[in-house]
């Protein structure tokens, strides 16, 4: 008799554990986050909702952004947490976000979120340019630190920068996109295209990730690579040889962004994600990475971003930035793409 009880209570806590795994909902979310971050933010995802797993799509902005727009016709997310503002933008304009005011919206500035209401987007934290400056190759070539973006045009810095490629990410197209809003566009003939064309003539290489440039920097094989402050604050921190400029003109920036995928059949979770991504639990961790939150006052300073850093960015148009993407990468592309790295 006590044998077949315990026979019972096994059967009953079988069904049980596995009945626990049958209730766990996968969300798809398709991300361009550091993979330095992901696990971060899963766990504490995690801690508040234990049934609902996180399968990760990661790549460069870019990539993730002609990837979501290839599968419109056939959609494979449920979420994007960590995709540019300006990504976003071009998938609200193509009818693909479904519009959801999180818990937590009342809480997050006017500027860093999409103006509808309910908003299709909001954002979690902005990164921002910065130019990583390796202090020891430059006193061997006898280059002096740049304080603006025009500094990077004198003739002792060619073939020391190096970019990010637009096409392929984020930081590379705010980058693009903050000098034609700086200087001008005129459909290819405005002074930011100019500022691009002599820039040109000092780039080493275009990346494919906006990580990228900040890491060769550090490591010395260029000068000045043009990143994100996030990258810069942490090479730096690891001891290397850079220093941080941020150029007097102003700042590009974009902010990281969530939205819910239209048409997903796990709307109940991907809500259940959008409340805690928009929560201050959430932009405590986004704060440890980044010196600006969407949340105002959450995030720490960072020892290696100015105080003031929030007030060097500038007036960023993303409805602008998102309707002219395709025209400006096509025009990015046909005069600079020769110097791109190869594609994996």
């Amino acid at each position: 008799m006590q044998y077949a009880k315990h026979i019972v209570a096994a059967f009953i806590g079988l069904a049980c554990a596995t009945s626990a795994l049958a209730q766990k909902t996968q969300l798809t979310v398709y991300t361009a986050l550091e993979t330095d971050q992901l696990k971060a933010y899963q766990e504490a995802f995690n801690k508040v909702n234990p049934t609902i797993d996180i399968k990760w799509v990661r790549d460069s902005t870019g990539v993730i952004t002609a990837k979501l727009l290839a599968e419109k016709a056939n959609p494979q997310a449920d979420a994007i947490w960590g995709v540019a503002a300006s990504s976003l933008a071009l998938f609200d304009k193509n009818g693909m976000l479904e519009p959801y005011a999180p818990l937590n919206l009342d809480a997050i500035m006017p500027q860093y979120r999409d103006k509808k209401s309910p908003p299709a987007w909001f954002g979690m934290d902005v990164f921002g340019a910065v130019v990583c400056f390796n202090t020891v190759e430059a006193k061997k070539k006898n280059i002096a630190v740049p304080t603006a973006w025009k500094d990077l045009l004198k003739p002792e810095f060619k073939g020391q920068v190096v970019m990010p490629n637009p096409a392929s990410s984020g930081t590379g197209y705010f980058d693009v996109a903050a000098w034609l809003q700086l200087w001008g566009d005129d459909n290819g003939k405005g002074g930011g295209w100019k500022y691009m064309d002599a820039l040109h003539d000092n780039i080493g290489q275009y990346t494919h990730s906006g990580s990228k440039p900040c890491n060769m920097a550090a490591a010395g094989e260029y000068v000045a690579g043009i990143s994100f402050e996030y990258r810069g604050h942490t090479n730096k921190a690891k001891g290397a040889p850079i220093e941080l400029v941020f150029p007097k003109e102003g700042l590009g920036w974009d902010l990281e962004g969530f939205a819910i995928y239209k048409g997903t059949k796990k709307l109940d979770a991907a809500k259940k994600l959008a409340d805690w991504a928009s929560s201050k639990d959430a932009m405590l961790l986004y704060g440890k990475n980044f010196a600006t939150t969407a949340q105002p006052g959450v995030a720490p300073k960072l020892a290696n971003i100015p105080a003031d850093y929030e007030s060097r960015l500038i007036k960023m148009n993303f409805e602008q930035s998102a309707v002219n993407r395709e025209r400006i990468l096509a025009e990015w592309s046909k005069r600079y793409d020769a110097k791109s790295e190869a594609k994996k």
